[in-house]
């Protein structure tokens, strides 16, 4: 079937007595034309590549610009003391640094579903897989489930910063996990949906504005906002509290937001943080030493090569 309507997934889901992750295995199967088995072992391939990423961060590397990197390790010490959220929450807030940190420093990640959100589906999975010592085929349908989500996201509104802001990025990496979340709790398909559209709602309007055009400051860190939105929205969910906006609703209205956000505030570096004095300062000096940037202009917000400005000596 077509993945443009969770309702309508889920209602399938329910005529054809399946859970929601089969429909989304069944559907990959139809339109890739491969088998069951084919399927599983790529979403199994994701995972255990998103497990990899995590197990192999060590808090040394240093992204180009040195605005990231080391502040997952810092997070997982802390982890390990007297967080104010209790060592689980914290667990996922030094997850979602660690791999929103490795996707800046060019260490291989899953974009789910960018490279910029890479950090926020891992952050809830990981440190509860190990937790609750979820089997790996559990872990499997909660991908599927996410994955459906995301679809969903995509052909309703978008899934990219230039095209929708960071909502786009990390609202729909939060719904994602949102979703997941609630299938390996055991929720029902309509509390997903609740928990997708809570999620999604939390942190619609969201602009993206990175320093330098680097997808560093503040991108690694609202990776955390996402995964503990997502904790948020899926307990919300799970305790019965509903969204009063049908969740293919929620997601319309986020596409239509991400359409009117100006031009300044998608990925373009041209607004909110990438233009205060600080923001200014590390683009000027990432232009310094003679290396060519990719800069914006508000006019036509086309890429174009300029020249590093010249400094006085």
């Amino acid at each position: 079937m077509n993945l443009d309507s969770m309702q309508e997934i889920v209602a399938a889901a329910k005529r054809e007595g399946k859970p929601f992750w089969e429909i989304i295995l069944e559907t990959d199967m139809k339109n890739r034309g491969v088998s069951r088995g084919n399927s599983l072992d790529k979403m199994a391939q994701a995972w255990h590549v998103m497990r990899e990423a995590s197990q192999v961060y060590t808090g040394e590397r240093r992204s180009l610009s040195g605005l990231a990197g080391g502040q997952g390790k810092q997070m997982h010490d802390y982890a390990s003391t007297t967080p104010i959220g209790g060592e689980f929450m914290a667990q996922v807030i030094a997850e979602a640094l660690s791999m929103g940190e490795s996707n800046a420093c060019m260490r291989r990640v899953v974009a789910a579903p960018t490279a910029g959100a890479c950090g926020v589906m891992p952050a809830v999975l990981i440190p509860l897989y190990w937790q609750e010592n979820i089997p790996e085929e559990k872990m499997l349908e909660a991908m599927f489930t996410a994955s459906g989500i995301g679809a969903v996201i995509a052909f309703r509104a978008c899934i990219s910063g230039a095209a929708g802001g960071c909502q786009a990025e990390i609202g729909s990496a939060s719904a994602m996990a949102a979703g997941a979340l609630v299938h390996l709790r055991k929720g029902t398909p309509e509390q997903m949906c609740h928990a997708v559209a809570m999620a999604l709602k939390n942190l619609m309007g969201l602009v993206c504005d990175p320093v330098a055009g680097l997808v560093e400051v503040p991108c690694v860190k609202r990776n955390v906002i996402g995964a503990v939105n997502a904790i948020a929205a899926a307990d919300m969910a799970l305790a019965g509290i509903e969204s009063r906006i049908p969740v293919d609703e929620v997601i319309d209205a986020m596409g239509e937001v991400g359409r009117r956000l100006p031009v300044e505030f998608r990925e373009t570096a041209l607004g909110g943080l990438a233009v205060t004095p600080t923001g200014r300062a590390v683009k000027e000096r990432m232009a310094s030493g003679g290396r060519k940037r990719r800069t914006l202009t508000i006019k036509d917000a086309r890429w174009k090569l300029e020249k590093p400005e010249e400094t006085d000596a």
